[in-house]
């Protein structure tokens, strides 16, 4: 990620970073700027200042700074939504690219009026939690890249994974990725995550929205940590809560806007008519996810709920594939797809219509059974029109080919890429 926004600040004028809390943005802002000068609106006084004349603070250290080429950091910037217009005079007057670097929860850039006022000036990055990859020490997953060349059989083209079985899994799953509650034990990494989730509620999400039912927004959380990887049913999730359509749908829009939760859309072509077009619903940290559920290492063995495990298996698979995506070559998007009785877990789509479909298994082996949806849907169905490979993720050790653009992978694969150094333990 830093190489990431040293190559922003030498293009663009301001630099906003975008993440969820705790995930690691003010520790990178820090180390890059250590010599300029950082302030984060976290602090009620600073918070204060720059609310009773934004410009002319922001013009004071511009000039204070102008002899050097570090940018000026500020942290927590979504608590002072009204920056943007100084932002916009400042770098008008001044079109140095690097000048602020800026952090937020949320994006305070997504209004029609901001995006408007700083439109080719600013350039946003999402910073998420740690990656399997970057947990374990490894380059980024690059799985699409290899499924976009024309390779019918990848088991040669993709490196050697790293031992994998259940264990292993559900250890990452439910550990998730923020820093901080990585290496902290069931009991304190749940406590920490509910603690966490009070956190966004009361402080997070003020900024973004005026929230009149902080206690309807708490439950709704829980309630789409327990329905993970499932189809989002709106109607459903008003019962439970008891409150109207317009307000979950609105405490979603936040949800996602916080990066806490991801609205996987469905992928649609005009040939199949049974095409259902309802988003799925990801929850983006199942260590968080795992903790409201109630749900440590402990919980899934062999004789629990299979189902439970595989969903959350399901929207990390999901996770670790967004985060893979600013590495691939192309642009890619991502979707899942259901129609009538047949489903398929996630498609990532890329230009030239290229398909790569993921299928979640949480089990040690498979079968050529595990890939009939895949099957079907680029032999009968909409895939026939693509270029497209299917791949099963599984917990076993070994890329297996079941045929053609058929490719069975262990979900080590997702921290097989060059080893480089990890977490510390």
């Amino acid at each position: 990620m830093t190489a990431r926004v040293e190559r922003a600040l030498k293009t663009s004028r301001v630099v906003n970073i975008v993440g969820p809390r705790q995930s690691g943005k003010t520790t990178l802002v820090r180390d890059m700027v250590k010599t300029a000068y950082y302030a984060t609106m976290d602090d009620s006084a600073v918070l204060a200042a720059f609310e009773t004349d934004p410009y002319g603070q922001l013009m004071a250290l511009s000039d204070q700074l102008s002899d050097t080429d570090q940018p000026i950091a500020l942290d927590e910037i979504q608590r002072l939504p009204e920056i943007t217009l100084a932002l916009k005079r400042i770098v008008d007057e001044n079109r140095r690219p690097g000048q602020f670097l800026l952090t937020g929860s949320s994006d305070i850039f997504t209004t029609a009026a901001a995006y408007d006022s700083l439109a080719g000036r600013v350039q946003t990055l999402t910073l998420r939690p740690f990656s399997a990859s970057e947990i374990k020490g490894c380059e980024p997953f690059r799985l699409l890249d290899a499924a976009e060349k024309n390779h019918n059989d990848l088991t040669i083209q993709l490196p050697r994974p790293l031992p994998c079985d259940r264990t292993i899994a559900i250890d990452l799953v439910v550990r998730g990725g923020f820093p901080e509650m990585f290496h902290l034990d069931s009991r304190d990494r749940m406590e920490r995550y509910e603690s966490y989730v009070d956190s966004i509620v009361e402080r997070d999400v003020a900024p973004i929205s005026s929230i009149r039912k902080p206690d309807v927004l708490r439950r709704l959380i829980d309630q789409l940590a327990s329905r993970t990887a499932e189809e989002l049913t709106v109607s459903k999730l008003c019962q439970v809560l008891n409150t109207r359509k317009e307000t979950v749908n609105d405490y979603i829009d936040i949800l996602s806007r916080l990066g806490i939760v991801r609205l996987l859309g469905a992928w649609t072509s005009s040939g199949a008519k049974r095409e259902i077009k309802s988003p799925k619903l990801h929850f983006l940290d199942t260590g968080c996810a795992s903790a409201l559920r109630g749900e440590d290492e402990g919980s899934f063995h062999p004789g629990a709920d299979p189902s439970a495990f595989g969903h959350l298996l399901e929207s990390f698979v999901f996770s670790e594939l967004e985060k893979s995506l600013p590495y691939a070559s192309k642009r890619w998007r991502l979707y899942h797809w259901r129609s009538g009785r047949q489903e398929i877990d996630i498609i990532a789509e890329a230009p030239g219509r290229r398909l790569a479909l993921f299928e979640v298994k949480a089990s040690t082996s498979l079968s050529l059974e595990d890939f009939r949806h895949m099957s079907r849907f680029k032999s009968e169905g909409p895939g026939r029109a693509y270029r497209t490979h299917a791949f099963c993720v599984y917990l076993g050790s070994d890329v297996l080919s079941f045929g053609p653009d058929l490719t069975a992978i262990p979900l080590s694969l997702f921290w097989s890429y060059r080893n480089r150094g990890g977490l510390p333990s």
